[in-house]
């Protein structure tokens, strides 16, 4: 494969897996709740809009956060480490091949980081929305877990004193 057309197919790849690893800010609930007891629908909404504000503050995501993503970070510091080690090992040749190896490691790494603040975004989110709708008298619906608790010993009061051992027969009367 000519020198050009390789070029062009790693500025594309590159391309892809910055943009993919870019952290994603979330943008709206990822939960379920329903409007409270005497709660208007109206009331619910106002609620939702001003809950949704709290909760992107809580989640601690921002747009800055988006437009760096740490896949660009990662894929910058990948291509300077690559480009190095390349350098001592192949000399110039090696430096080009060690920087696009370092970009393509660097970016996949990036992706899977990216990937994970979204995640941890999103749970900081539908917490302080949930947290948020809660307070101002809205239900979170939640799993029921039903447990039957025979492990559990029970407690019997001792007979009163003079009567006869558990388990014999009654007294004839």
């Amino acid at each position: 494969m000519n020198a050009p057309a390789f070029r062009n197919r790693g500025v594309v790849l590159l391309a892809a897996l910055a943009l993919g690893a870019c952290t994603t800010i979330p943008t709206g609930p990822s939960v379920m709740v329903l409007p409270g007891e005497g709660k208007h629908f109206d009331q619910f909404r106002f609620d939702d809009a001003e809950c949704r504000q709290f909760a992107l503050t809580q989640s601690g995501a921002t747009a800055e956060d988006a437009s760096t993503g740490s896949g660009v970070k990662s894929a910058a510091i990948g291509a300077g480490v690559g480009a190095v080690a390349g350098a001592v090992i192949g000399g110039r040749h090696g430096a080009a091949v060690g920087a696009g190896t370092g970009v393509a490691i660097g970016s996949v790494a990036g992706a899977g980081a990216a990937q994970s603040s979204g995640r941890i975004a999103q749970q900081r989110y539908d917490i302080g929305y949930q947290q948020c709708m809660y307070a101002k008298g809205h239900k979170i619906p939640s799993t029921a877990r039903f447990e039957r608790n025979s492990a559990t010993p029970r407690y019997t009061a001792p007979p009163p004193p003079g009567s006869p051992p558990p388990g014999s027969p009654p007294p004839p009367r």
